[in-house]
């Protein structure tokens, strides 16, 4: 049996690097060629108690050198903590591109960021070609617009989004955040979202262009309403009927850290078992199956014979899918080794979040608990 486990290791290895989408090369785009003429678009940024980056984001969309008309509303979601005044002080020069709403209450049935983008679309005074959802901690490099909407008209897609850089500084953030987007690629690889011959859809929701057009013919957020992982249900009605691109930004990046392993806990909390569709029977598979591909290879090694070995060649395959990502935050491949513990700390996360779940607490952000129905 142990010999058997060393043999399936192996073989799940041999399968995500060679025939997984190539999820572990961590690639960033060329920028596209300039458009003769450029589309109008308008920004929506939902924020809640942001007050402490909404100025450097608010700041890097007001610096955009986008060709075409662009306008930016932020929607103060209820903030206590002079939000609203931040972005206000950032705009300074700069205020008749900038308008700020506030969302009326959430309305039952609504995550929180889906109702504040969905108020913000209905205030825009002037409906636009494209809109940019982006979020409140989020500061984009001076092309960053003109690329995404180049790339979206050039290549005739619907949705355009980013995974942007995160926050990468901390220990914790150096031992979890780059496992954090080799899991998603692995979950979501980025070429098959981006073929419309397969169902995978992905995006990240802190970048997401998208066509007014297909937005409208999706019925909006209100179609998502209830929806926690918000951006890859946008992605998914968007494909069904369109297409969709996302990709890997090294410029564009978070302003939200991560001090302590606590906080990536948490957030990986909110969401896991959601992604799970509330079923008993996919976490108990996801235990099994992230036990199996992360776990067993490196205790292997402390078994003799065959399945040392192949368990070492898996472990060592597992490595080196891993260094490209460790590159792309400029980490050591020394931390390489190190990916079980990180995939530890991620399925305990996802047990967490069930058991939230089934005590009233799921989704909880910002002092908001959704805790949707299986």
């Amino acid at each position: 049996m142990i010999l058997a486990l060393g043999v399936l290791t192996l073989v799940i290895w041999a399968y995500l690097i060679f025939f997984h989408g190539s999820f572990w090369q961590a690639k960033t785009e060329m920028p596209l060629p300039v458009l003769a003429t450029w589309p109008s678009v308008v920004a929506v940024v939902p924020a809640r108690n942001e007050a402490d980056v909404v100025g450097q984001a608010i700041g890097s969309l007001l610096a955009q050198n986008y060709p075409g008309d662009f306008r930016i509303v932020l929607v103060d979601d209820h903030s206590t903590d002079g939000t609203a005044d931040a972005a206000r002080v950032a705009a300074q020069g700069k205020e008749d591109r900038l308008t700020i709403v506030t969302a009326q209450p959430l309305p039952q049935g609504w995550t929180g960021k889906l109702w504040a983008l969905s108020e913000g679309v209905r205030q825009v005074a002037k409906a636009p070609d494209l809109y940019l959802f982006t979020d409140a901690d989020i500061a984009h490099h001076r092309a960053n617009l003109s690329e995404l909407v180049a790339r979206l008209e050039s290549e005739k897609r619907d949705l355009v989004s980013l995974m942007v850089k995160l926050h990468c500084a901390s220990f914790a953030e150096r031992f979890l955040i780059p496992a954090f987007v080799f899991f998603f690629a692995m979950l979501y690889p980025f070429a098959w979202s981006n073929d419309p011959a397969k169902r995978t859809a992905a995006a990240a929701g802190g970048c997401v262009l998208v066509r007014r057009s297909a937005y409208e013919k999706i019925g909006g957020y209100e179609s998502i309403k209830g929806e926690l992982i918000d951006d890859c249900a946008l992605a998914r009605r968007v494909k069904q009927n369109g297409s969709i691109w996302l990709g890997l930004s090294e410029e564009t990046r978070s302003l939200r850290v991560y001090p302590a392993l606590s906080d990536i806990w948490n957030m990986v909390a909110r969401t896991a078992y959601t992604q799970l569709q509330y079923s008993p029977l996919l976490l108990a598979g996801t235990v099994l199956g992230l036990a199996v591909t992360y776990l067993a290879p490196p205790l292997l090694m402390f078994t003799t014979g065959a399945s040392a070995y192949l368990g070492a060649i898996a472990w060592l395959g597992m490595a080196i899918a891993y260094e490209p990502i460790l590159r792309f935050y400029g980490l050591s491949v020394l931390w390489a080794p190190f990916l079980p513990l990180a995939a530890l700390v991620y399925l305990g996360a996802t047990v967490a979040s069930a058991w939230r779940h089934y005590r009233g607490r799921g989704g909880e952000w910002k002092g908001r608990v959704q805790w949707p129905k299986p």
